[in-house]
């Protein structure tokens, strides 16, 4: 029986101590022994899979195969040696290259080849009569000599025995030779096996000859080590691409022809690869993460793109941890003087992969500019429009649909800054638009030659736009990519006709979809650039199918780890021959730097108003003014309006935009309308809105 434990408690009660009472409580039954069986099989399986278990497995199969590959070296170029298999790998290799002459040349040198070992094979056959006949003229002469000798040293001692001396010398001489090859010849036939594989384990271990999952971890990771035509070119053999493996099999060691110089390109190298008959570039790019790993580098360290040639892919590979590592600050922060030119200049963006400064010209294009959301897209565009905003021709209205204060720097430079997500600020941004597509529309009515400022209509986060459900009162949806979409249709005349007046959007949106980024937006743009991306059909949206299919790969970009890297399609920019898209690590510039370099250009520029403080001076009442300006007229166009109020005070209203002028009439409860299509000003509602505010008592508004 097992034995109970018996546990004494006291119970409280209400008016002291309670009494004692006994809890019996029964003695857990004892754990079962484990059999010596299990405990064994668990200890032997523990050992078996220790680390140091499988270190030393590995240990000893390296070393075993370490022999076995140097084996197969030293047979490898014993076979060399003696054959003229090396010179007909050249000679293929050459043939494969389409180099006939090298080809030839390698075929002259193996004939050589042949004909110096047939010499020397035949000299064999006459080298045992020629040795015997050497041997008995020696060994006459030899003994002659030492007789000679030793009647020299006869005469000279007096002594007839001399004679022999310098004979038996020799003998004496031989017999211990032959004592110590006799002694020695047991032991040596006993170790010479063992060194004959000591020199295989050296050879096989200096060239590392064994796979790579027993090498040990510093051997194993060779990341970062030197490209050499032998690791491209291995790496290609083992792509997987049995057409490309093959004729590297052919070509042999001499598969390096295929390659052209390997050239430093910035932070890395590039080298164009002439691929075999059979073997389409696609294959090649297909394969990109395989590629990287063959030559010991990450994904992202990789760019294959294809060349000017036929045939030819350009890889470029990065320097181990290179891109991790920052570039440099922007000139525009460096450089307090400089200045933008729109027509002529480049807007200094940041850096290919090469290196190279990567300069951006935004003269008559539309751009977009896409990715996943905090991967630097607001950045990159905002290093656009500081330089362009030195440059004081250019006009800015800006619509930031995010509204953390990314744009607050152009508070005072833009004539029209909204901020915000709301859609009250879409319908904003979509009024802006517009307002764009009417100056658009008056520049294109210009008489010719003349000469238009540069106005950028800007919208960050114009998703948020496209995907607005607000409808106006006549029931059209501000946003959506319909016929009736309001956003969508300004966006496309705007991209139709607006660079031929110097009128451009630009657009900044996250992950693009048909959705949020509609397909006829998208490609009325002239410059795309792309951040990091999720998939490659978003990569296609962002930049094209032609940019896509030529090797621009912003989905293979690590998202948070590639912050600021963009792949550009553009006209504007730099782009090697044969490619369709580069890479570029643009500046990073601070908000606060941002705003340095704001405010220089704001010095560049004098009166520029804005829409969040419209100045028309003290003495000017602006709906009285709409008032005059009207006359009789039961209703004016806004354009005229705007021009009429220039005409009446330059200084107060020869800066005021449709924006300006909506907002003083919305504010008296006068908004203009659209009449056959075109916004106008009503003369009844400004009479009605003034005889309200008169009414009322109000002072009038001066501003």
């Amino acid at each position: 029986m097992t034995e109970n434990i018996v546990h004494l408690t006291k119970e409280a009660t209400a008016t002291g101590e309670g009494p004692t009472v006994l809890t019996v409580v029964p003695d857990p039954a004892p754990a079962r022994p484990v059999p010596l069986w299990v405990r064994s099989g668990r200890a032997i399986q523990s050992a078996v899979t220790h680390e140091h278990t499988k270190t030393g497995a590995r240990a000893v199969v390296r070393h075993g195969l370490y022999v076995v590959g140097g084996a197969r070296i030293v047979t490898r170029r014993a076979w060399d040696g003696r054959t003229t298999a090396r010179y007909e790998r050249y000679m293929r290799a050459a043939e494969a290259a389409g180099n006939m002459d090298l080809a030839a040349e390698w075929e002259e040198r193996a004939a050589r080849f042949r004909e110096a070992r047939h010499r020397r094979r035949m000299d064999l056959l006459h080298s045992p009569v020629d040795a015997a006949r050497s041997a008995l003229v020696g060994t006459g002469m030899g003994i002659g000599g030492l007789v000679a000798l030793g009647v020299v040293l006869a005469i000279a001692n007096k002594d007839v025995t001399y004679v022999v001396t310098p004979l038996m010398a020799v003998i004496e001489f031989i017999n211990l030779v032959i004592t110590i090859v006799q002694v020695v010849w047991g032991p040596l036939l006993s170790v010479g096996p063992f060194l004959a594989l000591l020199a295989l384990w050296a050879v096989g271990s200096k060239q590392h000859a064994a796979p790579a999952w027993v090498m040990p971890a510093n051997v194993r990771s060779s990341e970062g080590e030197p490209i050499t035509p032998s690791i491209v070119v291995k790496a290609l053999r083992d792509l997987g691409v049995p057409a490309l493996r093959n004729a590297i099999k052919e070509m042999g060691d001499a598969g390096a022809s295929m390659l052209g110089p390997i050239r430093i390109a910035g932070c890395g190298v590039e080298v164009d690869v002439t691929l075999p008959s059979g073997v389409t570039t696609a294959e090649v790019q297909q394969r990109r993460q395989k590629l990287a790993e063959n030559l010991t580098r990450h994904e992202h360290e990789v760019f294959i793109m294809t060349a000017e040639a036929a045939r030819t892919v350009r890889v470029w590979i990065a320097d181990s941890g290179a891109l991790d590592q920052p570039i440099g600050p922007s000139p525009l922060m460096t450089d307090d003087t400089l200045t933008a030119d729109y027509a002529k200049g480049r807007a200094p963006w940041g850096q290919d992969l090469r290196g190279d400064a990567a300069a951006l010209s935004l003269y008559q294009r539309h751009l977009l500019i896409t990715g996943l959301s905090n991967q630097g897209k607001t950045a990159a565009l905002r290093a656009l429009a500081l330089w362009l905003a030195l440059d004081k021709r250019v006009e800015f209205r800006i619509a930031d649909l995010k509204g953390v204060g990314d744009w607050a720097m152009f508070i005072g430079l833009a004539t029209v800054l909204i901020q915000g997500p709301t859609d009250d600020h879409v319908i904003d941004a979509t009024e802006m638009l517009e307002g764009g597509v009417i100056e658009m529309n008056d520049r294109l009515q210009a008489p010719p030659g003349t000469e238009f400022p540069p106005l950028i209509l800007l919208v960050d986060e114009a998703q948020v736009a496209f995907m607005c459900p607000v409808k106006d009162e006549k029931r059209r949806p501000y946003g959506g990519s319909k016929s009736d979409s309001r956003y969508f249709m300004a966006a496309r005349k705007i991209h139709n006709q607006g660079r031929a007046v110097n009128v451009l959007l630009w657009q900044g949106t996250q992950d693009p979809t048909d959705q949020n980024l509609p397909k006829l937006v998208r490609e009325g743009a002239h410059t795309r650039a792309s951040l990091a991306l999720g998939t490659e059909s978003q990569a296609r949206m962002a930049l094209g199918d032609k940019a896509v299919d030529g090797g621009a790969a912003p989905n293979l970009l690590r998202p948070g780890l590639d912050q600021g890297t963009v792949v550009v399609a553009s006209s504007g920019i730099d782009i090697p021959k044969g490619q369709a898209s580069v890479t570029v690590r643009t500046h990073f510039i601070s908000t606060d730097d941002a705003a340095a370099i704001a405010d220089r250009a704001k010095a560049l520029r004098d009166g520029v108003t804005v829409l969040r403080a419209i100045e028309t001076g003290p003495d000017r009442d602006p709906l009285a003014d709409i008032a005059a300006v009207l006359g009789d007229a039961s209703r004016l166009k806004t354009q005229e309006v705007l021009k009429r109020l220039s005409a009446l005070d330059p200084d107060a209203y020869g800066d005021w935009t449709f924006i300006d002028l909506k907002r003083v009439l919305a504010d008296a409860g006068a908004e203009p309308y659209k009449s056959d299509g075109v916004m106008v000003v009503g003369a009844e509602r400004v009479a009605r809105a003034l005889a309200n505010r008169d009414g009322d008592g109000s002072a009038s508004a001066a501003g």
